[in-house]
Parts: C-alpha cells; sequence; structure tokens
C-alpha cells in the first residue's frame, strides 16, 4: 500500500495566507521534503520530519519524496507561494513520468496556494483586473532569447506581466535587459510594481513608471508587476496609492 504525496504551497510567507487546505495536509504528512526557508515557515509535530535540500534540487526532491510514498509513508511536497507555479507540483509531475511504473499508482493531492503575483496585487490595488500573464526571468530552464521574445510579444498583445524570479547574484543583469525591451513597445508612463516579500514583516511596496523603473530596487524576494497601458494609478492624498488595471478594455480611447 502506497502513502499520499501532498504538495503545499504555503503562500507568500504570511501563516494567514496560507490555505486551510494546505494546512490540513501538513497535518496528516508525516515527512516533509522542501527547500530550506519553505520547510522553516511550518510547524510542526515532534512526530514529523523535515528534509531540506537546495531550491535547485527540484528532481531530486521529487524523486525522493516518491520513493518514500511508494513505501507507504505520507510524505508532503513543500512551496512557497502556489505548488503549481513555477514550483514543485511540475517537477513531481516531471519525476513520475519518467520514473518507475509504481510511482504512478500514489496518490498525489495538490493544494492551491497564494502565489506571489496574487499578494503583490492584492497590496497595490487590483492591477490583475483585466488580462495578465506570469513569466519567469530564470533561464535556468529555458533560453534567454525564448524569454525575451515572450516579454515583447505579450506586452505588444496588453498584457500585464508578472515577473517570477526577477534577479539573482547569478543574473544581475536580465532585469535591467527586460526593462530596456519593455520600453520599445509600452509607455514609459506605464506603472511597474516592485512587490518585496508582500504580508511578511519586511514587506516592500514601490510603484513607480517604467520610464524611470530601476532593477536596483528587486532581490530574489521580489515580484515584479508592469502594467499595460490601461493600467491607472488613484492618487489618494492620505492613503498610498491604488493600482488598477479596468475591466472593460478602453483602447485608444482613454
Amino acid at each position: 500500500m502506497t502513502g499520499t504525496l501532498f504538495l503545499i504551497g504555503t503562500g507568500p510567507g504570511n501563516p494567514e495566507q496560507m490555505t486551510p487546505e494546505a494546512a490540513h495536509a501538513v497535518e496528516k504528512a508525516e515527512e516533509f521534503f522542501g527547500y530550506f526557508p519553505y520547510l522553516d515557515r511550518l510547524l510542526l509535530r515532534g512526530d514529523q520530519r523535515k528534509i531540506a535540500s537546495d531550491n535547485r534540487e527540484e528532481l531530486d526532491r521529487a524523486s525522493a519524496a516518491l520513493t518514500r510514498a511508494a513505501t507507504g509513508i505520507n510524505v508532503a511536497v513543500v512551496s512557497g507561494g502556489d505548488p503549481g507555479v513555477f514550483a514543485m507540483a511540475a517537477a513531481v509531475c516531471e519525476a513520475i513520468e519518467k520514473g518507475p511504473a509504481a510511482w504512478r499508482d500514489i496518490e498525489i493531492v495538490v493544494t492551491p496556494g497564494v502565489t506571489a503575483m496574487l499578494a503583490v496585487a492584492a497590496r497595490a490595488g487590483a492591477p490583475l483586473g483585466h488580462d495578465f500573464c506570469a513569466i519567469s526571468l530564470s533561464d535556468n530552464l529555458k533560453p534567454w532569447e525564448v524569454i525575451t521574445r515572450r516579454l515583447k510579444l505579450v506586452a505588444e498583445a496588453g498584457l500585464v506581466i508578472a515577473l517570477y524570479n526577477p534577479i539573482s547574484k547569478a543574473r544581475p543583469w536580465q532585469l535591467g535587459k527586460a526593462f530596456e525591451i519593455l520600453r520599445e513597445v509600452l509607455p514609459g508612463t506605464v506603472p511597474v510594481i516592485f512587490g518585496r516579500a508582500a504580508g511578511r514583516p519586511d514587506e516592500r511596496i514601490t510603484v513607480m513608471p517604467l520610464a524611470e523603473a530601476d532593477p536596483g530596487v528587486a532581490d530574489m524576494a521580489t515580484c515584479v508587476m508592469i502594467g499595460s497601458p490601461e493600467t491607472r494609478i488613484i492618487a489618494r492624498p492620505n492613503l498610498p496609492d491604488l493600482v488598477y488595471t479596468p475591466r472593460f478594455y478602453a483602447g485608444d480611447s482613454h
């Protein structure tokens, strides 16, 4: 008899932003596989065990968890945000596809979570009120040329863009290059939201026009959101501005 493999998203990091479904899955699991900081967000019982690994070891982590589940252990694979958005659900599916036939008999339970772009959007107002997309700027798993082509095309299509993995020590230049590409297509007045650690004590939400967008504001804990030509800012003298994208498409009429 096999165990169950739960795919859990902790949300952006605020315990209140973890869903009840994910919390119930935590109660059922015996062993937890994940990146160190994500596992540290969980309050586990004494009989529950953490198996931490580096964030670049997704397939090895997935295989290790599946191996344990195949022996009858209930395991959880933990991601930040939502496990299905640039996270471990895809890695587990990939491992199952390539792995032993027995892994296909393991019950897989994916619990939806609050991903970074939703937390940032909630803090800013409603920038995702109309059509939008999410793109990872990391070129570890896809060529940079693919990323730049997609950026140009979605900007031309008028989509709000949420950028995950915008910058790192190994990739300090890519966000600046992305802004250059977007400036060739979008008005310089389009708002750019830098949402760092949304919902956590060290949260920082910064909004600036694309023409002045500074990649130095971002780090790997930041989700960067670029508005469309439709996105607007409502100034409020005594409160933070509201950034929103209208539900209707006005085109060139406004």
